[in-house]
């Protein structure tokens, strides 16, 4: 039985958390493996919808397992918040469903005060992070300074690691001009914070190797998307984390052979949140259009996402780095009704053509896509189940689509119910 990882083939906003969520059924663990609650996962099941954040999309299924891996940089105050409201719908969390890697590392109140004061003080050239701290986090974890959840379980520990964390933090708030952070009242937050964050608090790497001595089937759920990995993604106006299929290993305590598929989420047309380059971005009427159907507002921002053809030079590229099996295509409905439908199948920079996006920024602002023009479809596919119920003109699309991406489409995705899904092939029996 195979292990399958599932990652976003663009900007992120792909519609992952749908397919985790079709994918769960036949799943046996849910574990995310990188970000934090900057990235949102919308999941409608039977006219309810739910908004996650750093829950597993796994969740809202009785019987399965949710862990969230090491990889995940964690604010417990949001996840307690995120715990609460969706129990309020009717969705049990506890220990029993739900563990926490006990060497994740925390996101606490002056990372995102900082986060914050970094936006404002760049002005136009801002990243566009969503300011709940996760660069900031990120960076004390690489420095070796963070306070991680299982620091909570010694009081006397942790406010050592306080006050050492703090000896960074103050020195640049000083710097900054902004009031310095109170080590004792950060203790006692984080002290009255244990007993609600130590209950869930596991060594997710030992549990998950013990499953799959089992022969449990597990599914690793990434956020955002490859165009957004710090490594591979429009550097700087990235996240702060690898995004990457070669992450779910080392975010979740696994080796690489814990991987068999790995299934890459992407939208019949391109997105993306906040700055950075964007090739095939629309600024007219069709862009708007895109945007109101598919309703592209994010998730935890409720920013407006910015709209444009699907770009398959991007998508392949990102099949190629993170070794994607197979795509699950989602929204194609949104393309309902359009008469011609635009493919960027290459770049122009300065008159020289490109296969692939270069990483240097200067060459990334001067892109121009070249497109390839094709025919639409009138009819719906609005809640598609089959093959048989798309128009002839959609699966040509979807067909030139796999040809130019170098990869088959597994799932195809007709609205956000979680029913109305074509399955091709099922990852888990690879």
């Amino acid at each position: 039985m195979a292990n399958v990882v599932v990652v976003g083939s663009q900007w992120g906003d792909e519609g992952k958390g749908k397919i985790v969520d079709w994918l769960s059924e036949r799943a046996d663990v849910v574990v995310r493996f990188q970000g934090g609650h900057n990235a949102g996962h919308t999941l409608v099941i039977d006219g309810v919808t739910y908004k996650l954040s750093l829950l597993p999309s796994g969740i809202v299924r009785k019987g399965k397992l949710s862990m969230i891996g090491n990889g995940v940089i964690l604010d417990p105050w949001a996840l307690m918040s995120e715990i609460e409201n969706i129990r309020k719908l009717g969705v049990e969390v506890g220990p029993e469903n739900l563990r926490i890697a006990e060497n994740a590392a925390l996101i606490l109140p002056l990372h995102r005060n900082l986060d914050q004061a970094r936006e404002i003080a760049l002005g136009k050239a801002k990243i566009g992070t969503t300011g709940r701290g996760i660069g900031p986090a990120y960076e004390d974890k690489t420095a070796r300074r963070a306070i991680r959840v299982g620091d909570l379980a010694d009081p006397e520990i942790l406010a050592e690691k306080v006050d050492a964390l703090l000896f960074h933090h103050n020195a640049l708030l000083r710097g900054l001009g902004m009031p310095e952070v109170d080590g004792a009242a950060l203790v006692d937050e984080l002290n009255e914070m244990a007993p609600r964050l130590l209950p869930y608090a596991s060594t997710v790497w030992n549990d998950l190797n013990n499953m799959r001595r089992k022969g449990k089937r597990i599914l690793f759920e990434g956020a955002q998307g490859t165009m957004l990995d710090v490594d591979h993604g429009t550097y700087p106006f990235v996240t702060s984390s690898n995004t990457v299929a070669g992450q779910a290993a080392i975010g979740s305590g696994q080796g690489p052979g814990a991987i068999d598929f790995v299934l890459g989420i992407t939208k019949a047309y391109t997105t993306r949140v906040g700055s950075g380059p964007f090739p095939t971005e629309l600024f007219d009427g069709v862009g708007q259009g895109l945007g109101e159907r598919g309703r592209e507002f994010g998730t935890v921002t409720g920013r407006a996402r910015r709209c444009g053809w699907f770009d398959a030079v991007l998508v392949r590229q990102a099949v190629i780095v993170n070794g994607i099996n197979g795509i699950a295509l989602t929204k194609l409905d949104v393309l309902d009704g359009m008469k011609e439908l635009n493919v960027c199948v290459g770049y122009e920079i300065d008159g020289e053509k490109f296969d692939h996006l270069p990483a240097s920024t200067v060459r990334q602002a001067r892109v121009k896509p070249i497109y390839e023009t094709m025919e639409g479809w009138q009819e719906s596919t609005q809640g598609a189940r089959s093959w048989a119920d798309l128009p002839a003109t959609a699966i040509k699309y979807i067909r030139r689509i796999e040809e130019l991406i170098e990869a088959p489409v597994t799932l195809l995705s007709t609205s956000p119910e979680r029913d109305d899904t074509i399955l091709v092939h099922d990852p888990f029996e690879d």
